[in-house]
């Protein structure tokens, strides 16, 4: 039959025709019309036996055809132009919810609010009911969010890579003031921001053993004989930029069985063979971070990491040869970053994919693996900088290991004859940990095997450089720079604060959410008591909201005039929530002492979630309640002092919680904290810091004002110092009555029933070892938080303070980190997307 070109051009333009009316018109009647028609043929409900959940499942899905139109644009846009392509591997990515953030980026909020109110409907419950996807644990995976936020409003392409995790982070309860953790069922009512792609299902192979032998050219090739093969299937979710076109790819995998069912199992009665091989594979993406206190939950999270990495690696060679067919130039197209050591597997894999898959030589291959990896380090904690047994990677990944002691062999060879007889130096760079049971050193071979290192705060890449990586930096200091972290004004002020969003907009514009450091244009008004009066309004309204939450969710009253003195974060004893919690003692102590006179009233909250397996951090927040559950019911305080714990913190509470704060708890020992992003959202929405020296807060307090800081505590290299002299904690709990009050009031069982075992662990932790100085940065935290009750009893300089901390901000936004890494590790440009 003769071909009609005609015609299907024709086609599509009555297509596109009909694509532009009826699924992507921004006006209210549209928006209502698209509601209903979702309501009816997404969800098969109709108005009066809809739910809350069809409801909002057809508001999402409305918002979601409009983010396709410039999903689809953008990524043929890429196609044809060719555009270079940051490649973001990262196994966390906190995205928090959806719905809200699409709305602000698409610059529809007002239209969707007054077409959901036209069909008698509340925005703000169908916002409460999104279920938030727990894909991280914190810090990490929240920047991983916030940096494809980012790329996307600057306009650069970009592909995040991470695992569809069925269950994510775990949901918090609290019973009897202990942590337990729920299955966080984030997908149980489905997913509509995601579009799975089964078309594209990838091999990742795990076990079994190599085989050396030549081919028919005679060539000395491997070949990998798996044990087992699981099928990695793509699942796509659109991150739209900021008032822009672009909206880039984030791309999660789901681990699959090569067969799911065995009928012939089923049929010999054999039922859980039958789905045996099911199961084994989709464990791999089950939970996210599986407890490794056992070598099943390591060996776990080994395959977790491996199969993402894998599946990404081979995507992207996928979509390089829709276009290009040689591999050597790979790494022109592609940036790719490794988001800490979770994904330093990548530089073996792409090894392996070159060299045994795509026959290309070792040389070439690794000079295109260098080129192609750059390597963000997120940690100083020894236990955090992955190692993995030898036996365990022979097991799971025998080739990778091959691969990682000749690049281990090629690595070393020069080192040895750079510094002749320096064993010492050789084994310290070396990728195997060979003292005692010998161990694969993932930040080494990231390190090795990328073009790029760097850290995330000023202090943190010095020490870095001075002390983590040291070797590797004498050997290679060209590799290395600062990349301070940032985070995006858009979701963590435009969005979560919108009284202080709409007071910005009339004062200065509304140019400082996709250029912050117009926020500077405010630092002119300070003197402005219209200002300061309309400041101190929007504050007090945010913190009306946050008390009337708690007292609903809780049962806590607490007091809006009070200072909310907020401590919310990932639970860890570096972190020290234990010494504010001390403090908090303290505090109570000089109440029951009767120094009711001059007492600032204050409301300690506390919120964050302990690792499943990290007993002693279970233990602070159950002393937390225990103490909570005894100062909010004495008398003697008078209402003058609340303890609470906000349970199950999260992206959407984060959102609550930092408009309402006054005082943000930065108190990390030094050294230890990389970075911190908390820190910046705190002072974004116009929370004042106590904090310590460590990580970004350093930053924070340069470009605040050390005046409008409350600073404490040792320096990262006096920390270094009392470590290195011997460290007695118990001298610190002799000499200072008001730390031993508060150490005995907990030893002597006053917080549990006169049960004095139950806080022993953490009690003679702090006595007998105290790790991270708690009770050496004791007084001087006392005085500093002293010193912030006396200023926020002078309203006037109080909001002053505050206001200067917003101004000043600007540099602490994620579109100025991910402009660094385009111009000095990617080499990216933008590349704009017409509709």
């Amino acid at each position: 039959m003769p071909r009609r070109p005609s015609k299907p051009r024709t086609i599509r333009r009555q297509a596109q025709t009909r694509h532009d009316s009826t699924r992507t018109a921004l006006t209210v009647p549209a928006l209502k019309r698209a509601i209903l028609d979702n309501l009816f043929f997404i969800q098969g409900k109709f108005p009066a036996v809809a739910t809350r959940n069809d409801y909002y499942m057809a508001v999402a899905c409305t918002v979601r055809d409009r983010l396709l139109d410039r999903w689809i644009n953008t990524a043929r846009s890429y196609y044809q132009e060719r555009s270079r392509t940051v490649c973001y591997l990262s196994a966390e990515f906190l995205l928090g919810p959806q719905l809200g953030n699409n709305l602000i980026n698409l610059g529809i909020y007002p239209q969707v609010r007054q077409a959901v109110e036209e069909l008698d409907l509340n925005l703000d419950e169908l916002l409460d009911h999104e279920p938030e996807p727990g894909l991280g644990n914190g810090g990490l995976g929240r920047l991983a969010a916030c940096f494809l936020d980012s790329l996307a409003t600057r306009q650069i392409p970009c592909i995040g890579y991470g695992i569809r995790y069925e269950f994510g982070i775990f949901e918090q309860e609290i019973v009897d003031g202990w942590q337990v953790e729920r299955a966080d069922k984030w997908l149980r009512l489905g997913n509509p921001w995601e579009i799975a792609r089964p078309e594209i299902r990838l091999d990742v192979k795990y076990g079994g053993r190599t085989e050396h032998r030549r081919d028919g050219d005679g060539r000395l090739r491997v070949y990998w004989l798996p044990e087992r093969i699981v099928k990695g299937t793509p699942y796509d979710m659109p991150v739209l930029g900021y008032r822009v076109n672009t909206a880039n790819l984030l791309r999660l995998w789901k681990a699959e069985a090569c067969e799911c069912f065995d009928l012939s199992a089923f049929n010999v009665g054999d039922y859980y063979r039958a789905v045996d091989e099911k199961v084994v594979s989709e464990n791999v993406t089950k939970v996210l971070y599986p407890n490794d206190s056992f070598l099943t939950g390591k060996e776990l999270r080994l395959r977790q990491q491996y199969f993402f990495v894998s599946c990404a690696l081979q995507d992207m060679i996928r979509l390089f040869r829709q276009r290009d067919l040689k591999l050597d130039c790979f790494h022109e197209k592609f940036a790719v970053q490794l988001n800490d050591t979770h994904a330093a597997i990548a530089v073996a894999e792409l090894m392996r994919l070159l060299v045994d898959e795509h026959e290309l030589d070792w040389d070439a291959a690794w000079g295109v693996t260098t080129r192609t990896f750059a390597y963000t380090n997120h940690t100083l904690l020894p236990e955090a900088l992955e190692k993995w047994p030898l036996a365990l990677f022979q097991k799971l990944l025998p080739r990778h290991l091959e691969i990682i002691f000749e690049i281990n062999r090629r690595f070393l060879d020069p080192v040895r004859v750079r510094f002749a007889g320096d064993d010492d130096r050789v084994a310290r760079l070396s990728l195997i940990d060979e003292g005692g049971e010998r161990y694969v050193r993932m930040a080494h071979l990231a390190c090795v095997g990328s073009h790029a290192v760097n850290g995330v705060s000023a202090l943190h890449t010095d020490l870095l450089k001075r002390h983590v990586l040291r070797d590797f930096h004498e050997l290679a200091p060209e590799k290395f720079s600062n990349k301070t972290n940032g985070v995006t004004p858009r979701r963590f002020l435009l969005l979560a604060n919108p009284r202080l969003a709409a007071l910005l907009d009339d004062r200065i514009g509304n140019g400082w959410v996709s250029q912050l450091e117009e926020l500077r244009r405010l630092e002119s008004q300070v003197g402005d008591p219209g200002l300061r009066r309309a400041w101190r309004k929007v504050k007090q309204a945010n913190k009306r909201d946050l008390a009337r939450y708690v007292r609903q969710r809780l049962g806590i009253a607490v007091d809006p005039q009070s200072l909310f003195d907020v401590h919310v974060k990932r639970f860890h004893e570096y972190k020290r929530q234990h010494l504010n919690l001390l403090h908090a003692i303290t505090l109570y102590n000089r109440l029951r002492s009767g120094g009711r006179e001059g007492f600032v009233p204050r409301t300690v909250f506390f919120g964050g979630k302990a690792a499943p397996g990290y007993a002693l951090a279970k233990q602070i927040i159950k002393l937390i309640h225990a103490v909570a559950d005894v100062v909010n019911r004495d008398e003697e305080s008078g209402g003058l002092l609340k303890v609470v714990f906000l349970p199950n913190f999260n992206v959407a509470g984060a959102q609550r919680i930092y408009p309402a704060a006054d005082l943000s708890q930065q108190i990390s020992t030094a050294g230890m904290e990389a970075s911190g992003t908390g820190n910046m959202k705190f002072a974004l929405n116009g929370a004042l810091t106590i904090g310590t020296l460590d990580g970004a807060n350093i930053e924070i307090r340069q470009e605040v004002g050390e005046e409008n800081f409350f600073r404490f505590g040792l320096s990262a290299d006096e920390v270094r110092g009392v470590k290195a002299r011997g460290h007695c904690p118990r001298q610190h709990y002799e000499s200072d009555p008001e730390l031993r009050a508060a150490i005995d009031l907990i030893r002597e069982g006053y917080f549990s029933r006169g049960d004095r075992e139950v806080f022993r662990p953490l009690v003679e932790s702090l006595l007998d070892h105290d790790p991270y100085l708690v009770l050496a940065d004791y007084r001087s935290y006392v005085r500093a938080q002293d010193e912030a009750g006396r200023a926020f009893q002078d309203a006037d300089r109080w909001t002053r303070m505050s206001i200067l901390n917003v101004a000043r901000m600007g540099k602490f936004s994620s579109d100025r980190a991910v402009e660094e890494y385009c111009r000095d590790i990617w080499h990216t440009e933008p590349a704009p997307v017409e509709m």
